[in-house]
Protein backbone atom coordinates (compact mmCIF):
# COMPACT_ATOMS: atom_id res chain seq x y z
CA UNK A 1 0.00 0.00 0.00
CA UNK A 2 1.47 3.05 -0.67
CA UNK A 3 1.41 6.04 1.20
CA UNK A 4 -0.31 8.90 -0.68
CA UNK A 5 0.03 11.54 2.20
CA UNK A 6 3.35 12.31 1.16
CA UNK A 7 3.08 11.65 -2.50
CA UNK A 8 5.03 14.15 -4.07
CA UNK A 9 8.07 12.66 -2.59
CA UNK A 10 7.83 9.38 -4.64
CA UNK A 11 8.62 11.81 -7.89
CA UNK A 12 11.48 13.86 -8.35
CA UNK A 13 11.21 15.39 -11.67
CA UNK A 14 8.40 17.28 -12.23
CA UNK A 15 7.23 17.93 -8.90
CA UNK A 16 4.94 15.24 -7.68
CA UNK A 17 5.28 13.20 -11.02
CA UNK A 18 3.71 13.16 -14.06
CA UNK A 19 -0.22 13.10 -14.13
CA UNK A 20 -2.14 10.28 -14.62
CA UNK A 21 1.17 8.30 -14.00
CA UNK A 22 1.34 7.14 -10.37
CA UNK A 23 1.73 3.61 -9.65
CA UNK A 24 -1.33 2.12 -8.50
CA UNK A 25 -3.26 -0.57 -10.33
CA UNK A 26 -7.08 0.34 -11.16
CA UNK A 27 -9.17 -3.15 -11.13
CA UNK A 28 -11.50 -5.63 -9.57
CA UNK A 29 -13.85 -3.20 -7.66
CA UNK A 30 -17.40 -1.98 -7.72
CA UNK A 31 -18.64 1.84 -6.98
CA UNK A 32 -21.57 4.24 -7.09
CA UNK A 33 -21.38 6.93 -9.39
CA UNK A 34 -23.75 10.11 -10.00
CA UNK A 35 -23.62 13.06 -11.28
CA UNK A 36 -21.25 15.61 -9.82
CA UNK A 37 -22.77 19.26 -10.12
CA UNK A 38 -19.43 20.87 -9.17
CA UNK A 39 -17.47 19.60 -11.74
CA UNK A 40 -18.14 17.29 -15.13
CA UNK A 41 -16.69 13.93 -13.90
CA UNK A 42 -18.57 10.80 -11.55
CA UNK A 43 -16.11 10.27 -8.61
CA UNK A 44 -15.76 7.13 -7.18
CA UNK A 45 -17.42 6.95 -3.86
CA UNK A 46 -14.85 8.40 -1.24
CA UNK A 47 -16.15 6.13 1.66
CA UNK A 48 -15.13 2.52 -0.28
CA UNK A 49 -12.24 0.57 1.28
CA UNK A 50 -9.91 2.56 -1.65
CA UNK A 51 -9.95 5.56 0.26
CA UNK A 52 -10.15 9.29 -0.95
CA UNK A 53 -6.78 7.91 -3.06
CA UNK A 54 -8.99 10.39 -5.74
CA UNK A 55 -9.32 13.20 -3.68
CA UNK A 56 -5.11 13.40 -2.37
CA UNK A 57 -3.12 12.08 -5.72
CA UNK A 58 -2.68 14.45 -8.97
CA UNK A 59 -4.42 13.10 -12.17
CA UNK A 60 -8.22 12.24 -13.16
CA UNK A 61 -9.13 8.78 -12.58
CA UNK A 62 -12.74 9.75 -12.25
CA UNK A 63 -15.56 7.66 -14.31
CA UNK A 64 -17.05 9.46 -16.88
CA UNK A 65 -20.59 8.96 -17.44
CA UNK A 66 -23.66 11.33 -17.47
CA UNK A 67 -25.34 8.12 -16.27
CA UNK A 68 -26.72 7.39 -12.57
CA UNK A 69 -25.56 4.27 -11.55
CA UNK A 70 -23.59 0.98 -10.03
CA UNK A 71 -20.90 0.05 -11.86
CA UNK A 72 -18.34 -3.29 -11.35
CA UNK A 73 -14.82 -2.83 -12.57
CA UNK A 74 -12.57 -5.35 -13.95
CA UNK A 75 -10.15 -2.88 -15.52
CA UNK A 76 -10.59 0.99 -15.99
CA UNK A 77 -11.75 -0.02 -19.71
CA UNK A 78 -14.19 -3.49 -18.49
CA UNK A 79 -17.07 -2.74 -16.39
CA UNK A 80 -20.81 -3.50 -16.57
CA UNK A 81 -23.13 -0.34 -15.66
CA UNK A 82 -26.77 -0.73 -14.30
CA UNK A 83 -27.64 2.85 -14.85
CA UNK A 84 -30.41 5.33 -15.57
CA UNK A 85 -30.42 7.70 -18.55
CA UNK A 86 -29.23 10.61 -16.67
CA UNK A 87 -30.83 10.42 -13.36
CA UNK A 88 -34.11 9.72 -14.54
CA UNK A 89 -35.44 6.55 -13.08
CA UNK A 90 -37.80 6.15 -16.22
CA UNK A 91 -35.35 4.08 -17.71
CA UNK A 92 -32.76 1.91 -16.76
CA UNK A 93 -30.24 -0.22 -18.72
CA UNK A 94 -27.78 -3.11 -17.85
CA UNK A 95 -25.13 -3.01 -20.48
CA UNK A 96 -21.05 -3.61 -20.45
CA UNK A 97 -18.43 -1.09 -21.39
CA UNK A 98 -18.39 -2.40 -24.80
CA UNK A 99 -22.07 -2.56 -25.47
CA UNK A 100 -24.20 -5.88 -24.98
CA UNK A 101 -23.35 -8.26 -22.22
CA UNK A 102 -22.68 -11.37 -24.23
CA UNK A 103 -24.34 -13.63 -21.43
CA UNK A 104 -26.58 -12.61 -18.36
CA UNK A 105 -27.66 -15.50 -15.87
CA UNK A 106 -30.53 -15.06 -13.52
CA UNK A 107 -30.44 -18.07 -11.30
CA UNK A 108 -33.79 -18.29 -9.27
CA UNK A 109 -37.29 -20.92 -9.08
CA UNK A 110 -39.50 -18.01 -10.16
CA UNK A 111 -38.77 -14.68 -11.90
CA UNK A 112 -41.76 -12.29 -11.72
CA UNK A 113 -42.25 -9.13 -14.36
CA UNK A 114 -45.09 -7.22 -14.27
CA UNK A 115 -45.31 -5.01 -16.75
CA UNK A 116 -44.13 -6.18 -20.41
CA UNK A 117 -41.65 -8.15 -22.15
CA UNK A 118 -40.24 -6.87 -25.15
CA UNK A 119 -37.19 -9.27 -27.25
CA UNK A 120 -35.83 -8.15 -30.11
CA UNK A 121 -33.70 -11.11 -30.36
CA UNK A 122 -34.27 -14.76 -29.97
CA UNK A 123 -36.35 -16.74 -26.83
CA UNK A 124 -35.18 -19.79 -26.54
CA UNK A 125 -36.89 -22.22 -23.61
CA UNK A 126 -35.54 -26.01 -22.67
CA UNK A 127 -38.80 -25.92 -20.94
CA UNK A 128 -42.09 -25.17 -20.91
CA UNK A 129 -43.78 -21.56 -22.10
CA UNK A 130 -46.79 -21.33 -19.94
CA UNK A 131 -49.11 -18.07 -20.88
CA UNK A 132 -52.24 -16.69 -18.86
CA UNK A 133 -52.76 -14.81 -21.42
CA UNK A 134 -52.37 -13.93 -25.41
CA UNK A 135 -49.72 -15.16 -27.15
CA UNK A 136 -49.31 -13.03 -29.97
CA UNK A 137 -47.36 -13.36 -33.59
CA UNK A 138 -46.79 -10.36 -35.49
CA UNK A 139 -45.40 -11.74 -37.97
CA UNK A 140 -44.56 -15.79 -39.26
CA UNK A 141 -44.95 -18.28 -36.28
CA UNK A 142 -42.46 -20.40 -36.93
CA UNK A 143 -42.50 -24.25 -34.91
CA UNK A 144 -39.75 -26.75 -35.79
CA UNK A 145 -40.72 -29.83 -33.27
CA UNK A 146 -44.20 -30.63 -32.64
CA UNK A 147 -47.00 -28.40 -31.77
CA UNK A 148 -48.63 -30.34 -28.74
CA UNK A 149 -52.42 -28.74 -27.70
CA UNK A 150 -53.64 -30.55 -24.46
CA UNK A 151 -57.10 -28.12 -25.20
CA UNK A 152 -59.74 -27.03 -27.80
CA UNK A 153 -59.44 -23.24 -27.59
CA UNK A 154 -59.10 -20.46 -29.78
CA UNK A 155 -55.06 -21.88 -30.91
CA UNK A 156 -56.64 -25.35 -31.60
CA UNK A 157 -59.74 -24.00 -33.31
CA UNK A 158 -57.20 -22.15 -35.60
CA UNK A 159 -55.14 -24.85 -36.36
CA UNK A 160 -57.65 -27.16 -37.13
CA UNK A 161 -60.72 -25.58 -39.30
CA UNK A 162 -58.47 -22.69 -40.43
CA UNK A 163 -54.67 -23.61 -41.68
CA UNK A 164 -51.99 -25.79 -40.76
CA UNK A 165 -48.94 -24.07 -39.37
CA UNK A 166 -46.38 -26.38 -40.48
CA UNK A 167 -47.37 -26.55 -43.89
CA UNK A 168 -48.35 -24.93 -47.06
CA UNK A 169 -51.88 -26.81 -47.11
CA UNK A 170 -54.84 -26.07 -45.53
CA UNK A 171 -56.58 -28.63 -43.38
CA UNK A 172 -57.48 -30.89 -40.43
CA UNK A 173 -56.14 -34.19 -38.41
CA UNK A 174 -58.16 -35.98 -36.12
CA UNK A 175 -58.88 -39.32 -34.85
CA UNK A 176 -60.56 -41.40 -37.33
CA UNK A 177 -64.09 -41.87 -36.28
CA UNK A 178 -64.81 -45.38 -37.28
CA UNK A 179 -61.54 -46.86 -37.73
CA UNK A 180 -59.41 -47.37 -34.14
CA UNK A 181 -55.99 -46.89 -33.88
CA UNK A 182 -56.34 -44.55 -37.06
CA UNK A 183 -56.52 -40.96 -37.85
CA UNK A 184 -58.22 -38.92 -40.58
CA UNK A 185 -56.46 -36.39 -42.11
CA UNK A 186 -58.74 -33.43 -44.91
CA UNK A 187 -57.00 -30.88 -46.71
CA UNK A 188 -59.14 -27.79 -47.28
CA UNK A 189 -60.37 -26.63 -51.17
CA UNK A 190 -58.38 -23.79 -52.24
CA UNK A 191 -58.93 -21.57 -54.98
CA UNK A 192 -58.65 -17.07 -55.49
CA UNK A 193 -61.86 -16.01 -53.40
CA UNK A 194 -63.22 -16.23 -50.64
CA UNK A 195 -66.24 -17.97 -51.39
CA UNK A 196 -69.19 -19.50 -48.73
CA UNK A 197 -71.48 -22.63 -50.03
CA UNK A 198 -74.66 -24.42 -49.48
CA UNK A 199 -75.75 -27.70 -50.93
CA UNK A 200 -78.87 -29.83 -50.40
CA UNK A 201 -81.31 -31.99 -52.16
CA UNK A 202 -84.43 -31.13 -54.57
CA UNK A 203 -87.23 -33.37 -54.55
CA UNK A 204 -90.20 -32.35 -55.63
CA UNK A 205 -89.48 -29.44 -54.85
CA UNK A 206 -87.94 -26.51 -57.47
CA UNK A 207 -87.32 -23.41 -54.98
CA UNK A 208 -83.99 -23.26 -53.48
CA UNK A 209 -83.96 -21.16 -50.34
CA UNK A 210 -80.96 -19.50 -49.40
CA UNK A 211 -79.83 -18.27 -45.95
CA UNK A 212 -81.04 -14.99 -45.41
CA UNK A 213 -77.27 -13.60 -44.45
CA UNK A 214 -76.52 -14.03 -47.87
CA UNK A 215 -77.69 -10.83 -48.72
CA UNK A 216 -75.17 -9.31 -46.76
CA UNK A 217 -72.29 -11.60 -47.10
CA UNK A 218 -72.52 -12.87 -50.49
CA UNK A 219 -71.73 -10.70 -53.94
CA UNK A 220 -75.37 -11.86 -55.29
CA UNK A 221 -73.22 -11.47 -59.08
CA UNK A 222 -71.05 -14.15 -57.89
CA UNK A 223 -73.69 -16.91 -57.12
CA UNK A 224 -73.36 -20.08 -59.16
CA UNK A 225 -75.54 -22.98 -58.72
CA UNK A 226 -74.74 -27.07 -59.86
CA UNK A 227 -77.66 -29.60 -60.67
CA UNK A 228 -76.94 -33.62 -60.32
CA UNK A 229 -79.87 -35.31 -61.48
CA UNK A 230 -80.91 -38.01 -59.33
CA UNK A 231 -82.40 -41.16 -60.24
CA UNK A 232 -83.21 -40.48 -64.12
CA UNK A 233 -81.56 -37.94 -67.01
CA UNK A 234 -83.09 -34.60 -66.27
CA UNK A 235 -83.13 -31.27 -67.93
CA UNK A 236 -82.35 -29.34 -65.48
CA UNK A 237 -81.26 -25.36 -65.52
CA UNK A 238 -81.51 -22.05 -63.38
CA UNK A 239 -84.34 -20.09 -64.14
CA UNK A 240 -83.78 -17.35 -61.95
CA UNK A 241 -82.27 -16.21 -59.27
CA UNK A 242 -84.85 -13.63 -56.96
CA UNK A 243 -83.36 -11.16 -54.40
CA UNK A 244 -80.35 -13.02 -54.14
CA UNK A 245 -81.73 -15.79 -51.94
CA UNK A 246 -84.43 -17.63 -53.92
CA UNK A 247 -83.16 -19.78 -56.89
CA UNK A 248 -85.92 -21.41 -58.73
CA UNK A 249 -84.67 -24.51 -61.31
CA UNK A 250 -86.99 -25.93 -64.33
CA UNK A 251 -86.93 -29.04 -66.03
CA UNK A 252 -86.87 -28.54 -69.65
CA UNK A 253 -88.36 -32.07 -70.14
CA UNK A 254 -91.52 -31.62 -68.27
CA UNK A 255 -90.99 -34.13 -65.60
CA UNK A 256 -90.53 -33.59 -62.14
CA UNK A 257 -87.37 -32.50 -60.14
CA UNK A 258 -84.94 -35.10 -58.48
CA UNK A 259 -81.45 -33.43 -57.53
CA UNK A 260 -78.39 -32.04 -55.72
CA UNK A 261 -77.79 -28.79 -55.76
CA UNK A 262 -74.69 -26.52 -54.84
CA UNK A 263 -74.94 -22.98 -54.57
CA UNK A 264 -71.06 -20.84 -54.29
CA UNK A 265 -71.00 -17.14 -53.68
CA UNK A 266 -68.09 -15.09 -53.39
CA UNK A 267 -68.24 -13.10 -49.87
CA UNK A 268 -68.42 -9.27 -50.20
CA UNK A 269 -67.80 -8.22 -46.39
CA UNK A 270 -64.52 -7.07 -47.50
CA UNK A 271 -61.42 -6.63 -50.40
CA UNK A 272 -61.70 -8.97 -53.20
CA UNK A 273 -58.51 -11.35 -53.25
CA UNK A 274 -55.74 -10.75 -55.44
CA UNK A 275 -54.73 -14.21 -56.50
CA UNK A 276 -51.22 -12.92 -58.41
CA UNK A 277 -49.03 -10.25 -57.49
CA UNK A 278 -45.22 -9.18 -58.02
CA UNK A 279 -43.39 -9.36 -55.31
CA UNK A 280 -41.19 -11.44 -53.20
CA UNK A 281 -42.77 -11.93 -49.87
CA UNK A 282 -46.15 -11.81 -48.51
CA UNK A 283 -45.23 -7.88 -47.75
CA UNK A 284 -45.39 -7.32 -51.26
CA UNK A 285 -49.03 -8.00 -51.13
CA UNK A 286 -50.86 -4.87 -52.78
CA UNK A 287 -54.07 -5.69 -50.86
CA UNK A 288 -54.91 -5.09 -47.13
CA UNK A 289 -53.01 -8.25 -45.29
CA UNK A 290 -54.43 -8.01 -41.99
CA UNK A 291 -57.87 -9.68 -43.55
CA UNK A 292 -56.13 -12.52 -44.20
CA UNK A 293 -54.52 -15.62 -42.10
CA UNK A 294 -52.10 -16.71 -44.39
CA UNK A 295 -49.90 -19.31 -44.31
CA UNK A 296 -46.39 -18.63 -46.12
CA UNK A 297 -43.11 -20.37 -47.40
Amino acid sequence: MLDFTNWKGLFTYPEGGKEGSLPFKFENFGTFAGPQYASENYNYETAALEGAWHTTVPGDYSFKNLDLGVYLFNNQANYVGFHCDGVSTAMMTLEASYGNIPEFNVLATTTNVLGNVNVVGNIVSTGSIVATGDIVANSTFVINGTLALTGVGDMASYVTETRSIASSKKGFDIPHPSKEGHRLRYICLEGPDAEVYVRGKLKGNNIIDLPEVWRSLVDLETVGVTLTPVGLYQELFVESITWGTRITIKNNLGGPINCHYTVYGTRKDGERNIPEYEGLTINDYPGDNSEYNINSL
